[in-house]
């Protein structure tokens, strides 16, 4: 490298440091599996809400104007869904009807269970990108995504 030479060191991520920069920075509770590098958590205390894209793309919207960020939203681009990370504090809906519009909408709510977060090791299987990238330990409330969500769907005219 001569004086000139601007470039500097390269840098590779892996699926180590990301798990770290997941686990300090944006206080996830993330582990590596060592025969894929997937990079997964336990729901809990974080949670998540899956809906179709064309619904996240609107229901972000609802967010960005009430100024709710920054918002960590997984991208799933070959099932065309996003996933948004949320506090846990989802409570079940009583009401049928509306569990039936959530469900005939394919909004999935992430109480327990694993969610897969993007990781630099290659996946054919499973590809996984952010959409919003998770930069702090800040999740919005999943009540109030869920709430921005049925909102849209009541406002939609038939299907």
């Amino acid at each position: 490298m001569t004086p000139l030479d601007s470039s500097g060191p390269v840098y590779s991520e892996t699926p180590r440091s990301r798990c770290e920069f997941y686990r300090r920075v944006c206080s996830l509770p993330t582990v590596i599996d060592p025969a894929t590098g997937r990079i997964t958590m336990r729901a809990g205390l974080v949670g998540a809400v899956m809906m179709p894209t064309a619904l996240a793309h609107r229901v972000k919207t609802i967010l960005d104007v009430r100024g709710v960020a920054p918002l960590p939203i997984i991208g799933h681009p070959r099932a065309t869904m996003w996933t948004f990370l949320v506090r846990g504090d989802i409570v079940p809906i009583g009401d049928p009807a509306q569990v039936a519009r959530l469900w005939a909408a394919r909004v999935v709510v992430i109480r327990d269970g694993d969610i897969a977060l993007p990781s630099p090791a290659p996946d054919p299987l499973m590809v996984r990108t952010w959409i919003s990238p998770a930069i702090s330990a800040f999740r919005p409330s999943g009540a109030v995504v869920l709430e921005c969500a049925r909102q849209c769907l009541a406002g939609q005219t038939g299907r």
